[in-house]
């Protein structure tokens, strides 16, 4: 009877652990449901930096156009002048002395040419012999002006509004004729250039609305935004062969002077794009810093697939390279599942994915 009752029991067990058994498995075999959804292509726009060179509406070198000492400097180094103002003077007494020179030279050639037209009138000389003495008086009218212009070269005077950058030269100093005096920078306004790569510069074209200017913004070196906008003016004629990159210039207003030739800054421009593929950042996961999906077949198996990002806006990626509008992606679970795991799905459709998402879309 013992053994009866040792045997059944033994038996019982063996069902008992058997039953366990295929339990667990039921378990594995039980598949996770998750969300999936499919790129989206939409036409968009996304707000990019670009750093970029701060110029002066103009900006020029003043140099000497004479030889000779430095007399006079009338301006300090960052001061603010008006055209015509008087800047340098070199010293003049050479300058002075051969127009002085010069004007009596023409003065002796106009009474010679006067005498001459008076024997002329009475037929006492040659018409070929007035001739000569005007040539020789207009010869000598010229070398005065040229003198009075050299003379008038001494002086240097400030070709517009503007401020004056650093005075290399002291007072006294041996000046040589094109040597620099100082920069001249006019900042009522100023150029900010930029660089835009080929599809960005295509897709602008294409958008870009007739005889309206593109609004730009700049931030300044230390972070904070410029109050004033400004306006996309000029696009370059020729890409850059190396970069592939084209150069912007946009203009803006600089009140109070805040901005100087040769800052930098980053400029904010909306950029445009025609048939983005978006998809949900959530639905990315990086390793060795590149991004990945997980793409759902047909029976609902998942892979991995690289995917190329060309832009990140907020909780979306725009994605270049890897995908396709009729892909299935799951949002949910990227942490859970790995290569090859079969699950149970739920399609979403991209449009309501990407619309509780922070996309402007057009």
């Amino acid at each position: 009877m013992m053994k009866k009752i040792v045997v059944l029991a033994g038996f019982c067990a063996l069902l008992y652990n058997t039953s366990c058994q295929q339990t667990d498995k039921e378990e594995k075999k039980e598949v996770s449901n998750y969300a999936v959804t499919s790129p989206l292509a939409i036409d968009t726009s996304f707000t990019k930096e670009y750093v970029s060179q701060i110029r002066s509406v103009r900006n020029i070198e003043i140099r000497a156009q004479e030889k000779g000492y430095l007399q006079n400097i009338y301006v300090d180094e960052g001061q603010s002048v008006k055209a015509g103002q008087l800047l340098f003077r070199i010293m003049p007494k050479v300058y002075e002395a051969e127009l002085q020179k010069a004007q009596a030279e023409a003065k002796a050639t106009e009474i010679e040419y006067e005498n001459t037209k008076t024997l002329a009138d009475k037929n006492i000389v040659s018409k070929n012999e007035l001739t000569m003495a005007k040539a020789k008086l207009d010869q000598a009218k010229a070398e005065a002006s040229l003198a009075s212009l050299h003379l008038s070269f001494t002086e240097i005077r400030a070709p517009f509004d503007g401020t004056i950058d650093r005075i290399p030269l002291k007072l006294g100093s041996l000046v040589d004729e094109g040597e620099l005096l100082t920069s001249l920078s006019d900042n009522s306004q100023v150029y900010t250039y930029f660089n835009v790569s080929e599809p960005e510069y295509l897709n602008y074209q294409s958008t870009a609305n007739k005889g309206q200017k593109q609004k730009v913004s700049l931030i300044l070196a230390n972070n904070e935004m410029l109050k004033a906008k400004g306006e996309v003016e000029t696009v370059e004629s020729e890409f850059d062969n190396e970069t592939g990159n084209i150069a912007f210039r946009a203009k803006f207003p600089n009140p109070g002077l805040l901005l100087k030739n040769g800052e930098t800054g980053k400029v904010q421009m909306v950029v445009p794009i025609k048939n983005a593929l978006v998809i949900p950042q959530k639905a990315t996961y990086e390793l060795q810093d590149k991004k990945y999906v997980f793409i759902v077949d047909k029976n609902n198996v998942v892979k991995s697939r690289e995917i190329t990002v060309a832009t990140e806006l907020p909780d979306i990626y725009i994605v270049s390279n890897g995908l396709k509008t009729d892909d299935k992606i799951l949002i949910e679970g990227v942490q859970k599942v790995k290569d090859d795991d079969k699950i149970a799905c739920n399609f979403e459709d991209p449009k309501n994915v990407i619309g509780q998402l922070k996309l402007k879309a057009e």
